[in-house]
């Protein structure tokens, strides 16, 4: 094996061991805690969302027959947004030491924003061109020891009417994408904490439903 092959090699397999829905912890400032992110699903957008999932399948155009005036006969092409939903709890730092500390609500995490940015298996990673654009949201969402259920914008609508995710309408290809979710707050003593968590996003002009 040459030298280009096996660094084409190692890149491509970080690109699939960043296809994990789950994600990784950020242990990061003075805080005592820091946040587990347990599952990030996607949730396909229609007049009745689908189930959440850990692969999305991102439909950029959806033809709805009902209300009127829309009809089976007459659809009306509507664009929805697709959402995300994070399970999240904080762990204390010290929990695995002999004298583990127990949580108290200072130790209690607030969400304060969060950022999207997409990305491809195949490199091809221009944002407007091969991928949507990153992008950034607000969200207030305290997170405790308990399993914490955050949603927020995973694809936006603004999204869906930009290249390159607009052309599928047409062009009938399929745009395999994996989504990074970074989440950024701060424990209830003022110390930051962020955490990111990864989903594959698969973009088309699926069949309705």
């Amino acid at each position: 094996m040459t030298r280009t092959n096996l660094v084409q090699l190692l890149a491509v397999a970080g690109l699939v061991a960043a296809t994990v829905s789950c994600g990784s912890v950020a242990r990061e400032g003075r805080g005592g805690s820091f946040i587990v992110l347990d599952s990030l699903q996607g949730i396909r957008g229609a007049v009745t969302p689908g189930p959440a999932s850990s692969v999305l399948l991102s439909d950029v155009l959806t033809n709805v027959t009902s209300p009127a005036p829309c009809t089976q006969d007459s659809p009306c092409p509507t664009i929805f947004n697709d959402r995300g939903s994070a399970v999240m709890h904080i762990v204390m730092k010290d929990s695995g030491s002999a004298t583990p500390t127990t949580p108290s609500s200072l130790n209690d995490i607030t969400l304060s924003r969060y950022r999207v940015e997409y990305s491809r298996a195949d490199g091809r990673n221009t944002p407007g061109v091969d991928v949507p654009h990153p992008f950034d949201g607000i969200i207030t969402q305290t997170v405790t020891p308990q399993q914490t259920l955050v949603g927020f914008d995973l694809v936006r609508h603004q999204a869906k009417e930009e290249a390159p995710l607009v052309q599928l309408l047409t062009n009938g290809r399929i745009i395999t994408g994996l989504a990074k979710v970074t989440f950024w707050g701060r424990d209830q003593a003022g110390n930051e904490v962020s955490a990111e968590g990864n989903i594959q996003i698969n973009f088309g002009n699926f069949g309705d439903f």
